[in-house]
């Protein structure tokens, strides 16, 4: 799509919100649930998109995809008008009389620019908290997930006048248009390189962002966790969509008093999910494109393989694998890995790896697997990260009480629920203040009186 074209898109966007049009939240909760009903009657369309795009069965798309953009957008209609109604707070007698408040303002005219790991899931759901928070969208889906992104273009047609939400399809000459545009918000979900350029592009023009990146997330495995169900759970997070998950375990620190049976659960784990030749498994996806199974298949240090590491070029898949004895210099462990590789690192002492965590960039998402409350208290206060879970992987994502999102380089805000309408909205703070009488103390000529008034009170 040329510029000129994408700049008569938020043109007639700005025109539309104007008219406030979609300040009413009656008006929202319709075009939400217009949004619901329509995702439910293009589940087959899809489920068939996904399945090209990343081999993802219709269960796996609909647990990780469909089913959580629908329960988001429940969330939304449930709460919208409750969510939209201006906030009464407490005044100080200074300013006594008078009626301070918080009114809930859309930023306007957003932009939302999402990936092609759970292309229908990280468009959906911000689209949905933007449009319960009253804005107008532009939706950027992401080129490498072109079966999604087109079925994504004919719901949002099917369900939004496109002076509300439409959609624009295409490359880096898209972005880059879009970047330039003066919009009020701008949502983005990526990696980190890319999230540098939006923020750059924001920055000249001084545009509110929301960045959900990436980052090394590591697993922690002490000697008093359960290892079999802790070897059953992160299989479950780590290999979920081949490990193209933002907060999938990047790798394992397992104390080293529990390192062999935590491998031989782990290698007994991925059998049991994924099948004796997990390659031949119909249910198992694939690699986004062949330049993402060159790269993780060049993190795979032969010499370390645990179990897995076998790959089928045709299909861009490759089994789930994992290294035993990694290092912090070994190749996995210099990139966020985005693919079905485990390195797995021993420890002896919490310090010893709070202490090297910490010395890295911030990671999205921590785990600890532990019946040591101190332990689990101890790693969770001293080590940064965006969110995570104790005993389990990744299901704090699916959480819409929770909200979602990075720390330092692996972004910045949140959304989910609540903090999902609040991404998407102004608080505009409003004191009415009342005519009948009027304070004299603030007023020149300035007096002992006055002043001790002042002091009495604001203190």
């Amino acid at each position: 799509m040329e510029k000129e074209k994408i700049q008569e898109l938020l043109d007639a966007q700005k025109a539309y919100f104007a008219t406030g049009a979609t300040l009413s939240p009656a008006f929202r909760k319709e075009c939400l649930k217009k949004l619901h009903d329509n995702i439910l009657k293009m589940e087959p369309e899809i489920n068939a998109a996904l399945k090209e795009d990343l081999g993802k069965s219709a269960a796996e798309t609909y647990m990780v995809e469909t089913g959580m953009a629908l329960a988001e957008i429940s969330c939304q209609i449930k709460h919208v008008k409750k969510w939209s109604k201006d906030k009464t707070v407490s005044t100080p007698l200074a300013q006594f009389h008078s009626h301070s408040y918080i009114h809930k303002s859309p930023y306007g005219n957003v932009l939302i620019m999402s990936p092609w790991n759970y292309p229908f899931m990280l468009t959906i759901e911000p689209l949905a908290d933007a449009v319960s928070a009253g804005n107008t969208v532009i939706v950027k889906p992401s080129a490498y997930s072109p079966a999604t992104s087109a079925v994504i273009d004919k719901l949002i047609r099917e369900t939004f006048a496109p002076e509300h939400v439409t959609t624009v399809l295409g490359g880096r000459k898209e972005n880059t248009a879009l970047l330039d545009m003066p919009f009020s918000k701008i949502f983005f979900t990526g990696s980190q390189a890319v999230g540098k350029e939006v923020m750059r592009h924001a920055a000249e023009k001084l545009i509110p962002v929301t960045l959900e990146l990436g980052g090394k997330s590591p697993c922690i495995v002490d000697e008093t966790a359960k290892i079999p169900l802790a070897a059953k759970r992160i299989a479950f997070g780590k290999y979920l969509n081949l490990g193209q998950t933002c907060v999938a375990p990047d790798y394992v620190l397992v104390q080293e008093s529990v390192k062999d049976q935590f491998l031989s659960e782990m290698k007994k784990q991925i059998a049991e999910q994924y099948g004796a030749y997990p390659l031949e498994n119909a249910n198992y996806g694939k690699m986004i494109s062949q330049k993402h199974f060159d790269r993780v298949c060049g993190l795979i240090d032969r010499a370390k393989i645990y179990c897995g590491g076998e790959t089928e070029p045709d299909t861009l898949r490759i089994a789930p694998t994992v290294l035993a004895d990694a290092s912090w210099d070994d190749a996995a462990m210099q990139e966020e890995i985005f693919g079905p590789v485990l390195p797995v690192i021993t420890y002896m002492t919490t310090d010893e790896i709070v202490e090297k965590i910490n010395s890295h960039n911030t990671p999205l998402a921590l785990y600890i697997f532990s019946s040591d409350k101190k332990n689990i208290s101890y790693v969770t206060s001293h080590v940064a990260f965006g969110g995570g879970c104790v005993n389990d992987t990744v299901i704090h994502l699916s959480t819409s009480t929770l909200p979602f999102g990075g720390c330092g380089a692996s972004g910045m805000g949140a959304y989910h629920g609540h903090e999902g309408f609040n991404c998407f909205t102004h608080n505009k703070s409003i004191l009415d203040k009342k005519t009948w009488i009027d304070m004299p103390m603030r007023y020149q000529p300035y007096t002992r009186l006055k002043d001790k008034l002042v002091r009495l009170f604001l203190r």
